[in-house]
């Protein structure tokens, strides 16, 4: 059984929450434990709480939560490639699986409501790579 954490993004929360609570019957689906949920402010707060899980010995993988819409700027793209970066050398870092539930860029509101199962996949990514990695 894989046991994950989830990072959380407070931002957006109206589709945070629903994309929570996907991840989460997801993972019971997929008979997977979600034994810590960090909440965060924002997708680009992200690494530290990430970083915090991976410390952990009882996690295994950690999903991430969140959704970058646009707005007026190109600040929607520095956040998702800067977050998305960075949890990738986090990921490797660790040797432990960081996967990445977050919509955007370049994406409205109602667009991000029709991506909500982004969390479902970024659980199945955890659980897949976490079963595949055991035995290395």
């Amino acid at each position: 059984m894989a046991i994950l954490g989830f990072v959380v993004s407070e931002f957006n929360r109206d589709i945070t929450y629903q994309m929570e609570l996907l991840g989460k019957e997801h993972a019971q689906f997929l008979n997977a434990e979600v034994a810590s949920v960090l909440y965060v402010p924002g997708v680009y707060d992200m690494p530290l709480a990430v970083r915090k899980l991976l410390r952990r010995d009882d996690i295994d993988a950690v999903v991430t939560i969140g959704t970058v819409i646009q707005g007026d700027t190109g600040h929607d793209e520095i956040v998702a490639q800067h977050a998305a970066r960075k949890l990738m050398d986090l990921s490797l870092e660790f040797d432990k699986p960081v996967t990445l539930g977050i919509s955007g860029p370049k994406m409205s509101r109602a667009d991000a409501h029709k991506r909500v199962d982004y969390a479902k996949r970024a659980v199945e990514a955890a659980v897949k790579l976490v079963t595949r990695l055991e035995g290395d």
